[in-house]
């Protein structure tokens, strides 16, 4: 037998929900407004408006910059991708479990543009997100000339829910740089949050990248306990599309030169 709510029910989650949108007016004058049917309607308007504006705030903080969707990739491209891992990372399920996802491969082979993805698709689904670059988040953390304003400033990265940190391996840092690496893995570690990172060194070259720093073994240790990585090969996207496009304004100009 199919059973409807009460209106004492009902009148209790409407007040539930006054109060969730902190419509404080409306919830201390409950008694006068109750009954009234715009009530559920302006609820309504409230909760689309701030989901809009969440969305929009956490779409700004986590500066994903430009990027060309995941339906443009050509999978067929690349000699090596385990597309089912890629598309298995876009669908989010890693964060939750606060696994961290490794995109593992050559420069221009698609890493960035796949990072993107998953940081927009994290945004969409309510996720607070922040995309960096390695060089630039050292830089940033390196550069607080206080105690204090390093803790804020580790706050930046510590706290997303999700933390995109893309190109490790492309520069050398010193031990302090390093250490600050250690920080932000540590922290999300313990605090089971995840990281999507790529690189282009495999991680048994990662004492290249920090050099003389004590740390790197355990850093590694700690970013792959809980992770996957999607290893990917083959020549550059780049290289490519700059050699498709020269052929074609060769063969423009040939063209233009007959009779």
């Amino acid at each position: 037998m199919k059973t409807t709510d009460s209106p004492c029910t009902e009148a209790d989650d409407l007040k539930s929900r006054v109060q969730r949108l902190r419509l404080f007016g409306l919830h201390a004058n409950w008694s006068l407004v109750a009954d009234k049917p715009w009530v559920a309607e302006l609820c309504d308007y409230e909760e689309r408006e701030q989901q809009r504006r969440s969305l929009e705030r956490r779409m700004r903080c986590a500066r994903i910059g430009s990027f060309k969707s995941a339906a443009d990739f050509d999978w067929s491209w690349p000699k090596k991708i385990d597309r089912d891992a890629v598309e298995d990372s876009l669908s989010l399920g890693f964060i939750g479990e606060g696994v961290n996802v490794v995109m593992l491969g050559p420069n221009g082979i698609g890493k960035t543009m796949l990072i993107r993805n998953i940081a927009h698709q994290a945004v969409l689904r309510g996720h607070t997100v922040r995309v960096t670059t390695a060089s630039d988040m050292l830089s940033d953390l390196a550069g607080q000339e206080t105690s204090t304003a390093l803790k804020r400033r580790l706050h930046r990265y510590c706290k997303p829910k999700l933390l995109c940190i893309d190109e490790v391996g492309y520069l050398s840092y010193d031990s302090r740089y390093a250490d600050l690496f250690f920080e932000v893995v540590t922290r999300r570690y313990e605090q089971s949050r995840s990281i999507v990172l790529s690189t282009n060194k495999p991680f048994s070259e990662w004492s290249e990248v920090f050099p003389n720093a004590a740390c790197v073994v355990t850093l590694v240790d700690r970013l792959l306990h809980r992770a996957e990585i999607i290893s990917i090969e083959g020549n550059s996207f780049r290289l490519k599309e700059a050699t498709e496009r020269a052929a074609a304004k060769a063969k423009s100009r040939t063209t233009k030169r007959k009779p």
